[in-house]
Formats: structure tokens, sequence, C-alpha cells
């Protein structure tokens, strides 16, 4: 299970444990996340294999009308390529799980 950026936030404001996965987006968007104590998870750096499955799935989204902001994408690859499901209030990862293999759990 891979946390959105988020989720993580929440989680920390409520003194919570996170053990499950985030990416190296969340680490950039909320670097606090290393001081948390209570944070046990891994950290998912992405590979060339995750930056052009993000490509494949804009062009993807495209086609459709529904473009996504680099983020987003790239999130969604490094989710795929590990075989991970996604936890997320963002709605937008909906449009991307529907051109790609991405699992996502909407809160």
């Amino acid at each position: 299970m891979i946390l959105d950026t988020a989720l993580v936030i929440d989680r920390v404001r409520s003194r919570e444990l996170i053990d499950e996965s985030i990416t190296v987006v969340t680490l950039i968007e909320f670097p606090q996340i290393l001081e948390y104590k209570g944070f046990i998870g891994d950290i998912l750096f992405p590979s060339i294999k995750d930056f052009f499955l993000a490509y494949e799935i804009q062009k993807l989204l495209i086609q459709i009308g529904m473009m996504k902001g680099f983020s987003d994408l790239l999130i969604s690859a490094i989710a795929i390529n590990n075989n991970e499901q996604l936890l997320t209030r963002d709605k937008d990862f909906l449009d991307i799980s529907k051109v790609s293999d991405l699992k996502v759990q909407i809160l």
C-alpha cells in the first residue's frame, strides 16, 4: 500500500503510525516525514521504467481529454510497477485507473 501526501500529513497531525510506503514525491512535498518517529514505511523512488509508464499513461489520458499533472502520473507509475495499491483522497487517480492498471482506493 502506498499513501498519497495528503493522507501522510493527516496521519502525522493525528500522530498515527505510518507503516505503508510513500513515494519520493511525498518526501519532496512533505520533507518533515523523515523526522516523524511514527513513519516506519518505505520510500519508493522512480526508475526509468516508471517515467516511461507515466508518459504512456499521459498519452492515453490525452486521448480522453483528461491530462494529469506530473506528480500524479509518477506516483501512479510507481504504484503500478511495484504492484501496490494507492490510498488517496484525490479523485484524479480514478481517471488514471481508467486507462492503466492502477489499483486505487479513494477515501
